[in-house]
């Protein structure tokens, strides 16, 4: 039998040309894909689509207030504050003013007063006028003022004409006619004040000056009123 002719076997190229191809199909697949990418930019595939879209996020919404309702309230809080620093300044140009009584007063003539004490000053002056036809330090006819305030603890003392003697209602304390302590926790005697005879004829009681009769101050020619 005669021999069939053998078909030739292609020879494999050799591995460098192999490299070569595979490095110049590289670029190819890359930009083919860029292409892709390119006809796909600004869409989206049908399963993003589908999806439902988030509404955008809104600045004035909020659980409890919206935002101009944070705006407004702040600044209705910095008008408040203002107004209160505009208050509190205007109320420092016009401190207070104590309508205090005046501390020199005339209590009328002489004559207006009987021997003993007279009560009508009390509560408007705060004082006592008393004439005596012999003062306790001075042994003379006359008149002297005395302060209302218990020596104790600053009390008013009530004139109980019965028993001829001031009787504080806190404590206890009593004071005879003279201002003298006599019964109670009272330390020491009533105050007197300076009293004199205004030009006009009418007794003038001083407040602003007091005479203690432990420091000897009833002594003082200020503290009575001779007649």
């Amino acid at each position: 039998m005669a021999d069939e002719p053998k078909t030739p076997v292609p020879e494999s190229p050799p591995a460098p040309a192999v490299a070569k191809k595979a490095a110049a199909a590289k670029p190819a697949a890359t930009a083919a894909a860029a292409g892709n990418d390119a006809k796909l930019a600004g869409r989206t595939t049908t399963a993003a689509a589908r999806r439902p879209k988030k509404a955008p996020a809104d600045d004035d919404t909020s659980p409890l207030m919206g935002r101009r309702g944070w705006m407004g309230l702040a600044w209705g809080a910095f008008t408040a504050a203002n107004a209160g620093c505009l208050a509190a300044t205007g109320r420092f140009m016009f401190p207070n003013v104590l309508n205090e009584p005046p501390q020199q007063f005339t209590v009328g003539f002489p004559d207006d007063y009987g021997i003993g004490v007279d009560e009508r000053f009390k509560d408007t002056q705060g004082v006592w006028i008393v004439r005596t036809e012999s003062d306790y330090t001075h042994e003379a006819p006359g008149f002297y003022a005395l302060f209302s305030i218990c020596t104790h603890l600053g009390c008013t003392p009530n004139w109980l004409s019965a028993e001829n003697k001031f009787k504080c209602p806190c404590h206890g304390s009593g004071f005879r006619p003279t201002g003298i302590n006599f019964e109670g926790p009272a330390p020491r005697p009533l105050e007197r004040t300076r009293i004199a005879l205004a030009e006009d004829g009418q007794i003038l009681v001083d407040k602003g000056q007091k005479f203690q009769e432990e420091l000897g101050g009833w002594a003082d020619q200020d503290s009575f009123l001779q007649t």
